[in-house]
């Protein structure tokens, strides 16, 4: 997998909030690493409101500045990063604050813990800048930052499919036919305008489904309902329609 694959491209990224500042808390063990993120968001008006050196320090410092995207670190002194994210987005404290895990391995297995734990994403740390902004902007909008085929192939990898996992998960029936449909072909690797292609509706009323569907399950983007949908069973990996 390549790196353009885990970014959006900075063409289509969304643009700014006018008069919003866009805040950011970066966390990672190595000070270079900081200094490097925190020198590309600035020069693209992104404000770092604090830095930390571990999941502890991240912990402090997000109830502190509350900012709307934390770069998270996975492998840290003291508290690693995958930790540090159940707690912060576990308790619903900080309920607008996303998370993004910066990782040096494609498809670790960590980065799928994250993403259950409820990430909306991953980079590779060689990102490009460009990538790294439009993907800063990009969660901060409210998207996900993993395309759906992303998030399967690291589902089809690391997903253990057993009794104890299954049953933290919310019950589908909560969901109308529709909805199921939608989540389905959600899963498979579907953009919104596929979707309305496919199931003949308007690109508004696809939007609607999948923020109904995220609202009954209590779920946070679209990473996870893709995560879900594979774990309970509604798509298998490598199932006919499925994301390659």
């Amino acid at each position: 997998m390549t790196q353009p694959a885990t970014a959006p491209d900075p063409a289509t990224a969304p643009a700014p909030n006018v008069g919003t500042p866009l805040r950011v808390v970066l966390v990672d063990d190595q000070a270079l690493v900081r200094t490097g993120f925190r020198m590309i968001l600035a020069a693209d008006g992104i404000e770092v409101a604090a830095e930390a050196a571990d999941g502890e320090e991240a912990l402090s410092a997000v109830r502190r500045t509350r900012p709307d995207v934390v770069l998270m670190d996975v492998r840290m002194p003291v508290m690693d990063g995958l930790e540090a994210t159940r707690r912060l987005l576990g308790g619903g404290e900080h309920p607008d604050t996303k998370v993004i895990i910066l990782t040096t391995y494609d498809l670790d297995q960590y980065v799928y813990a994250a993403l259950t734990a409820g990430a909306s994403g991953f980079l590779l740390k060689d990102v490009t800048p460009e990538h790294l902004v439009a993907s800063v902007r990009l969660v901060r909008s409210g998207d996900a930052l993993l395309a759906p085929a992303i998030t399967r192939r690291l589902i089809e990898r690391f997903a253990r499919r057993d009794e104890e996992r299954a049953a933290v998960h919310r019950d589908l029936s909560e969901l109308t036919p529709r909805e199921l449909e939608v989540l389905r072909l959600l899963a498979t690797g579907l953009s919104n305008a596929e979707l309305a292609d496919r199931l003949t509706l308007s690109a508004t009323t696809v939007k609607t489904h999948v923020a109904r569907i995220l609202s009954k399950l209590g779920l946070r983007d679209r990473v996870q309902a893709v995560v879900l949908a594979y774990e309970t069973g509604l798509v298998s990996p490598g199932a006919p329609g499925a994301a390659t």
